[in-house]
C-alpha cells in the first residue's frame, strides 16, 4: 500500500483509470504490522475477505506463528490486488486479547469457564432429551454469512436429516434472503446472473439501494476507475441518502421509504411507453410481459412522484438513462431488501432487465447483491433451511436425488412445507415450542429488530442456547453453553462471494487456546449424537474440510451451483472461479442465461414462486400452467403502502444502515484500532432543514424513538432527504460498561432498539428500513469543552 494514502481518510485508494471492453489494471495493496516489512514475513497464505460480500482475494502475511498483515492478490479476477479498509485492518481481531479460548458453561446463573467434554455432553444431553420429549420441532439452528461451505454442508445434514428439523436458517435472512427470493421468482433458482467483469464493459451502471461505495469498497473502485477513463458509463444512484455513488451519479434519485415498487414501476412504465423494449428476447425467454405492460400502464412518472416526493422529471431522466443502454448493469442491496415490498421491488429490477433484454453478454449483468462473505454458500448449502444443491422442497423427485445421495429415506428429509426462517424460529422460542436454539457466529442481541424482545426470547430459563463465537458477545453473555470458535486464517474452507467467485482460504495460524474450528466443532457433535445413515453407517462420512468439499461436490452435480470441476488444488493454482464449474466449463462461467433461461423448468427449478402480495406458496400445477416451457417470469406487483408510516407523533422514517469502517455488531471491526477509532461510536443523521427546524446542530446528543424503544447518539447534519433519520446499526454493548444491554436508568445506543417486528411476505426478510420516528434533543454538545451543556459525555458513555 502507498505509505502516503490513507486508507481510512480515502478508502478507495488512488485511481486506475481504463476504458470500456479493456481489462481492469492490477494495483497491490498491503498493510503489516507496525515495525514488519515484507523481507520479515516468512510465509504468504492465500486467503479472501471475512469482512464484507465482495471476496477480495488477499495473502496472509505469518510471521513467528502470528498473522502480521495482509497483501492483495494482483492476479485475481474480482479485485486484481486491492483491498478496503476492513480487509487491510480487521485482521487485527484475531489477536484480540478477549478472544475466546475454552468453553464456558453456565453455573448459578454464571457463564464459567469448562471443557469440551462438559460442555458438548450438556449440548447433547439437551438436545437428545428434547427429541425424546418433544421431537425435532423443538431444536432450532441460527447461522451466520461467515463460515465456510464445508461448515454451512455440515450443519445442514446434521439439521435436515440428523435432527429432521424444519427450523434452520443464517442471518442471510437480515441480509440476502431478498436477493435469493427475486431470483427465484424470476429465474427459477437462486444464482447470479451477472459478473463483476461486467462492470468493464457496461455503458451504464444503475444501483438501487445500494451503497457500494461503503459496502463493498473495491467493487466501487472499479466502478470509478470506469468513471475516470475515457468513455465512463453513465450512472443512476436510487438512495435516500446523498451518498459518494449520489454524488457521482448522473441521476440520482432520493424517494421516500417504502416506495421502491411505486418508483420502479413509473420507471418500466416510461421504457415501455417509449418502445424500449426488446420483443423478441421477451417472446423468446420470457412469460408475464402482457401482465406487466397492464400492471404499470397507469403508473405514470407524475403518479409515482405524489408517492415517492421525487421530481417526475427526474423519473423521466432516469427512464431514459435506463431505455438508452447498451449494455446496462444493475445491482440491489439493502435498500431495496430491508425496505417495504422488499421481494415485489427486487423482482421489478429483474424485470428491467427482461423487458430490455439485457442478460447474458458483457456489460449486461444483474447482481442482486450479498451482504456477507459467505451468503452465497448459507443458500447453495442449504443452511438456510432451503434443500442444499438449489433443491425444490416441493418436488418430491428432488428430494429423493438427495436422500440418495445422503443414503436415506426421503421421508428423513424435512419436506412438509417451507423452511423455518429466522423471524418464526425466534417467535416459536419466544412462545415455547422451540426448547434449543444453536447460534453459530452471529450476534441477534445486536442484529435483529427489537432488542428488547430478542433479549427477553434468549433469557429464558426454558430456552437452552448455545452460541459459538469468536468472542463474548451480547448474545453470548445470554447462552447456556458457549463454544470458541476459530476464524478465518485459522482454519482451511472454501467460499463464494456475490458473483459466484469460489475462493479457497488456508489455515495460516494455530487458533487460540482450545478454540476449534466450526466443522470440527459440529462434527463432534455429530459424532456424539451418532447420527446413521438408513444402512447404519455414519450419516457424515466426512472428517476434514477436504472431504466435506468432496462430498458437497457431489451434492452440487447437475444443479445450478456445480463445484464438480472444482478442486482445492485447482483453487491453489488458480484465483477464483465462478461456478458452475465442470467438466464442460473447466475454467467456470462468466454468466448466466448467455442461451436462454436455464433453470426455470418445473421440473429443474428450485423453487415455483409465491404470490407477490401475501408470500402464499404457488403450486407445483399452478407453475406448470404458467410457465411449462421453463423461461424467466416477469412477475407484476402493485403498490402497497408501508405497514407504519410517518405521523403526528412520529414524523420522520428511521432507516438503518452500514457504514465503510465497520461490519455488523463491531465483534471484529470494533477490535482493529484504525477502523474503530474511525467510527468509534453511533451517531445520527438527519437533514439540516430538519435539524434547523428543531434547533438541533451538529454534535449534539439526541434521542430517536419509535414506538417500541429509543436510542441515543451524536447528530450529524448530511444531504439526506427531508423527513428521514438514518442511524448505523453496529453498535452494540460489548464495548460498554453494561456488556449485553442497554444501561437501566436511559436508552442504549443500538439502533435496533427501535425497529419493527415485521418482515416482507415472500422473502420473510425484517424490514430495518420502515419504521416511524421522532428525534429529539437530550442534551447541546459544548464546542468549547467537548462535552454536553448538562456534563454528559459521548453518546457511548451517556447512553
Amino acid at each position: 500500500m502507498d505509505s502516503s494514502t490513507d486508507r481510512i481518510a480515502n478508502p478507495w485508494g488512488p485511481r486506475t483509470p481504463y476504458a470500456p471492453g479493456t481489462p481492469w489494471p492490477a494495483r497491490t495493496d498491503t498493510h503489516l504490522a507496525e515495525g514488519v516489512t515484507e523481507g520479515d514475513v516468512e510465509r504468504w497464505v492465500r486467503s479472501a475477505s471475512i469482512l464484507h460480500s465482495n471476496g477480495d482475494a488477499l495473502d496472509i502475511a505469518v510471521r513467528d506463528g502470528r498473522i502480521v498483515g495482509v497483501r492483495g492478490r494482483a492476479v485475481d479476477r474480482v479485485n486484481r490486488g486491492r483491498l478496503g479498509p476492513k480487509d487491510l485492518y480487521g485482521w487485527q481481531a484475531n489477536h484480540s486479547p478477549d478472544r475466546l479460548t475454552r468453553p464456558l458453561v453456565r453455573e448459578n446463573g454464571r457463564l464459567v469457564e469448562s471443557d469440551w467434554d462438559t460442555a458438548m455432553e450438556r449440548i447433547t444431553a439437551r438436545t437428545k432429551g428434547l427429541l425424546d420429549e418433544r421431537g425435532p420441532g423443538a431444536v432450532g439452528f441460527y447461522t451466520t454469512g461467515q463460515l465456510f461451505l464445508e461448515e454451512y454442508y455440515t450443519l445442514a445434514l446434521i439439521a435436515h436429516v440428523g435432527i429432521r428439523t424444519n427450523h434452520l436458517d443464517g442471518n442471510t435472512r437480515l441480509c440476502t434472503a431478498t436477493a435469493a427470493e427475486a431470483l427465484k421468482e424470476t429465474f427459477g433458482s437462486d444464482g447470479q446472473p451477472g459478473s463483476y467483469e461486467d462492470v468493464d464493459h457496461a455503458d451504464t451502471i444503475a444501483l438501487f439501494g445500494h451503497n457500494v461505495a461503503e459496502t463493498q469498497t473495491v467493487l466501487w473502485m472499479r466502478m470509478l476507475d470506469r468513471l475516470e477513463g475515457s468513455d465512463p458509463p453513465r450512472l443512476l444512484c436510487v438512495d435516500p441518502r446523498y451518498t459518494p455513488v449520489a454524488q457521482r451519479a448522473d441521476v440520482h434519485l432520493a424517494p421516500r421509504p417504502g416506495t421502491n415498487v411505486a418508483l420502479l414501476n413509473a420507471l418500466l412504465h416510461e421504457i415501455i411507453r417509449t418502445g424500449r423494449t426488446d420483443r423478441a428476447y421477451i417472446d423468446a425467454h420470457t412469460v408475464g410481459f402482457d401482465e406487466l405492460a397492464a400492471r404499470v400502464e397507469e403508473c405514470t412518472p407524475k403518479w409515482a412522484a405524489e408517492i415517492c416526493d421525487v421530481p417526475a422529471a427526474q423519473i423521466e431522466r432516469a427512464a431514459e438513462l435506463l431505455g438508452g443502454a447498451r449494455r446496462l448493469l444493475s445491482t440491489v442491496l439493502q435498500g431495496v431488501y430491508q425496505s417495504h415490498q422488499a421481494s415485489a421491488a427486487a423482482v421489478q429490477v429483474n424485470n428491467l432487465h427482461l423487458i430490455r433484454g439485457m442478460l447474458g453478454r458483457p456489460g449486461c449483468g444483474l447482481l442482486q447483491m450479498n451482504g456477507q462473505p459467505t451468503a452465497e454458500n448459507t443458500r447453495e448449502c442449504g443452511a438456510n433451511g432451503d434443500l442444499p444443491g438449489f433443491r425444490n422442497w416441493q418436488n418430491d423427485q428432488h428430494v429423493a436425488e438427495l436422500a440418495e445421495i445422503w443414503n436415506v429415506e426421503p421421508d428423513a428429509i424435512p419436506h412438509y412445507g417451507p423452511p423455518t426462517h429466522a423471524m418464526q424460529i425466534f417467535r416459536y422460542a419466544e412462545q415455547g415450542s422451540l426448547g434449543m436454539l444453536w447460534i453459530t457466529g452471529t450476534n441477534p442481541a445486536v442484529s435483529l429488530p427489537e432488542l428488547a424482545r430478542i433479549r427477553s426470547i434468549l433469557a429464558q430459563e426454558r430456552l437452552f442456547v448455545v452460541v459459538q463465537d469468536l468472542f463474548l458477545t451480547e448474545t453470548a453473555q445470554l447462552a447456556d453453553v458457549v463454544l470458541p470458535a476459530a476464524t478465518w486464517g485459522e482454519k482451511t474452507g472454501t467460499f463464494t462471494n456475490t458473483d459466484r467467485t469460489v475462493h479457497l482460504s488456508e489455515k495460516a495460524v494455530e487458533p487460540p487456546g482450545e478454540a476449534r474450528s466450526d466443522l470440527d466443532i459440529f462434527l463432534d457433535f455429530a459424532a456424539r449424537m451418532d447420527f446413521r445413515d438408513k444402512d447404519g453407517g455414519p450419516l457424515i462420512g466426512w472428517r476434514d474440510p477436504r472431504g466435506a468439499f468432496a462430498a458437497w461436490q457431489r451434492c452440487s452435480a447437475g444443479r445450478p451451483c456445480d463445484y464438480t470441476g472444482l478442486s482445492y488444488d485447482k483453487l491453489r493454482h488458480g484465483s477464483g472461479i465462478q461456478w458452475p464449474c465442470t467438466e464442460d466449463a473447466p475454467d467456470g462461467t462468466a454468466r448466466l442465461y448467455t442461451d436462454g433461461i436455464t433453470y426455470a423448468h418445473p421440473d429443474a427449478c428450485e423453487s415455483y414462486g409465491k404470490d407477490m402480495v401475501t408470500g402464499a406458496t404457488v403450486t407445483p400445477v399452478e407453475y406448470r400452467s404458467l410457465n411449462p416451457d421453463g423461461k424467466a417470469v416477469i412477475k407484476a406487483a402493485e403498490y402497497l403502502p408501508p405497514h407504519e408510516d410517518a405521523s403526528p407523533e412520529y414524523p420522520l422514517q428511521l432507516i438503518t444502515g452500514r457504514t465503510v469502517y465497520h461490519f455488523h455488531t463491531r465483534t471484529k471491526t470494533g477490535r482493529a484500532p484504525e477502523l474503530n477509532a474511525a467510527a468509534p461510536d453511533v451517531w445520527a443523521e438527519i437533514s439540516p432543514a430538519e435539524a434547523a427546524a428543531q434547533g438541533l446542530a451538529d454534535g449534539d446528543l439526541v434521542q430517536v424513538t419509535t414506538p417500541r424503544g429509543a436510542m441515543r447518539a451524536r447528530l450529524r447534519t448530511t444531504a439526506i432527504r427531508d423527513g428521514v433519520v438514518f442511524v448505523p446499526f453496529h453498535y452494540g454493548y460489548w464495548d460498554t460498561p453494561q456488556g449485553h444491554r442497554p444501561p437501566d436508568d436511559r436508552p442504549g445506543r443500538a439502533a435496533n432498539e427501535t425497529t419493527i417486528t415485521d418482515w416482507d411476505p415472500l422473502s420473510k426478510q425484517p424490514l430495518f428500513k420502515t419504521a416511524a420516528a421522532r428525534v429529539t434533543l437530550v442534551a447541546r454538545r459544548d464546542t468549547r469543552r467537548g462535552t454536553d451543556t448538562d456534563g454528559t459525555g459521548t453518546a457511548g458513555s451517556g447512553s
